[in-house]
């Protein structure tokens, strides 16, 4: 097994193991779009242990470094991305800025919270992905101040070829510490499913938007 794979299915176990992430085919949880789903995450859990909060931030820093070289700025997508984002830029020793999901409406009107010089490069960190559409408009923000940005660094993603499909049209690199498949795999290596729940979750991966309707 390579060693990020041994990372990936770490985040996974850990994520299982603190309920950052469930897993519930019987009960489905309805995200905010209206979807159904049998998956939920909440990756702001992290921070409330330690060991896994440091883990996650040595695995990104080192996920960061592997695949965007060393950044300028660190970026975190508001509000999830934040901390971790501080927590990166920490251990880099470089400047932390955070982007607002729009302008304020009220004082300077600032989208993007800290000091972002013209031309610095810049990495995004997100805590989740999904359709990428969020995530995105931290990217067009970035860009339209007059900043580089090298890519998109996150926990997880559940993979969906929409968001595949947006951060290629804007031609943003992503990487994640793991993924749906990671954990779905993690999750029958622990028992936490069964062999049979593997088709209703890589079904419902493939049409989420028609899934349990």
């Amino acid at each position: 097994m390579k060693k990020n794979e041994e990372s990936s299915l770490k985040v996974s176990e850990y994520l299982l193991q603190i309920k950052a992430i469930k897993l519930n085919i019987a009960k489905p949880y309805t995200w905010a779009s209206g979807w159904k789903s049998p998956i939920y995450c909440d990756n702001r859990k992290t921070l409330s242990y330690p060991q896994i909060r440091n883990f996650i931030r040595d695995e990104m820093v080192k996920l960061i470094r592997e695949e965007y070289g060393e950044p300028e700025v660190i970026a975190g997508v508001a509000t999830a991305g934040i901390p971790l984002g501080v927590l990166v830029a920490q251990d880099l020793g470089l400047p932390f800025i955070y982007v607002r999901s729009e302008e304020k409406k009220h004082g300077l009107e600032n989208q993007i919270e800290g000091v972002l010089e013209a031309n610095k490069a810049v990495v995004i960190i997100e805590d989740l992905v999904s359709t990428g559409m969020s995530s995105l408009k931290a990217v067009d923000a970035i860009k339209n101040a007059g900043a580089n940005v090298k890519g998109m660094a996150a926990i997880f993603t559940y993979g969906f070829k929409t968001a595949s499909n947006n951060f290629s049209k804007a031609k943003c690199p992503l990487v994640t510490l793991t993924n749906y498949d990671n954990l779905i795999a993690q999750a029958l290596d622990s028992g936490y499913i069964q062999a049979n729940d593997l088709i209703t979750l890589k079904k419902w991966r493939e049409t989420p938007e028609k899934w349990g309707i």
